[in-house]
């Protein structure tokens, strides 16, 4: 058995004009622009990234933009909700600020948490979880978001699905995820003590979801954490071994990437913590400056000429 995946690295998303995407994620949420760059796989597209000040494992919130394009349905077969984790006292605060933005919110309590359900510009689920333990974290002050009200990274996310036990196979003998509870119906995993971002994965179930179509306001992958390309293979081991087919790795320039599908239909990566986001840019100058992949660098006039203005 490998040792477990310390939780969730990033999440990757897609939403529709990237100027809104940026505006809503920095000015209304608070959230870095950590890294401008593109699609490794179409150069055209960009990938936007936020998260804390270097966009620390659990805490990188990615996006693909394509404006204009249909809108996706929520539904079995993907990732469907982000929570995000602040202090339980900073929940008064986060509803005071998502009004004066005009953002519908409701208020729930799920697994004796108390939240704020609400979408982003685009349909992406979104929200905001009060947890004791994002009051460890220290946070950053930004668009007059004081620090101590900041987004801590992620809590988990909301993986939706027909039947339990192809997911929770992966969450648990691959992952090495834990089953901790059981609310309606919902079951939580969690990594490790809970403590850290992105350490939760709450499955919903229900056999009579529609399935989901992916568009704008849809997760395209969900990616737990590596610690490094060895701990990367073995956790791929693992999950051959369980009959799931997975990718070689590849090199992301930021993380390494081994990605698969599991049982339930959702994409699932496999991330490793380093080198970082600040391997082409200072922590400083982090999403101040396209960035390319060495492949395309060759093609920075065509591809920036041809690329929408944030």
């Amino acid at each position: 058995m490998a040792e477990p995946s310390a939780g969730l690295h990033h999440i990757t998303a897609i939403c529709g004009d990237p100027a809104e995407n940026v505006a809503f994620y920095t000015r209304v949420l608070g959230m870095r622009f950590i890294k401008k760059t593109v699609n490794f796989d179409d150069p055209g597209t960009y990938h936007l990234y936020y998260g804390d000040a270097i966009g620390s494992p659990g805490t990188a919130l990615t996006f693909f933009p394509f404006a204009g394009a249909p809108a996706g349905r929520h539904g079995a077969g993907a990732p469907v909700e982000i929570g995000l984790a602040v202090p339980p006292d900073a929940l008064a605060f986060w509803a005071e600020r998502l009004a004066e933005h005009d953002v519908a919110f409701e208020r729930a309590t799920r697994f004796d948490e108390q939240m704020l359900t609400f979408h982003d510009p685009h349909g992406i689920a979104l929200q905001l979880v009060g947890t004791a333990s994002a009051a460890d974290i220290e946070g950053r002050a930004a668009a007059a978001i004081p620090a101590e009200h900041a987004v801590r990274g992620f809590h988990g996310v909301g993986v939706w699905t027909h039947a339990l036990d192809g997911t929770a196979m992966v969450l648990e003998e691959g992952l090495g995820f834990r089953r901790v509870a059981t609310a309606d119906d919902r079951v939580r995993f969690r990594a490790g003590d809970g403590r850290a971002p992105g350490a939760f994965v709450d499955v919903r179930v229900d056999p009579a979801l529609a399935p989901e179509r992916q568009g704008v306001g849809s997760i395209h992958h969900i990616a737990f954490r590596a610690a490094d390309d060895d701990h990367e293979m073995a956790l791929r081991d693992v999950l051959t071994t369980h009959g799931l087919n997975a990718t070689p790795q590849i090199d992301r320039q930021y993380f390494h990437s081994v990605y698969f599908r599991e049982p339930g239909g959702s994409l699932f990566e496999i991330a490793t913590d380093g080198p970082g986001f600040t391997v082409d840019e200072t922590a400083e100058a982090l999403g101040t400056h396209l960035k390319l992949p060495e492949q395309y660098e060759a093609r920075r006039a065509e591809i920036e000429a041809a690329l929408p203005p944030l």
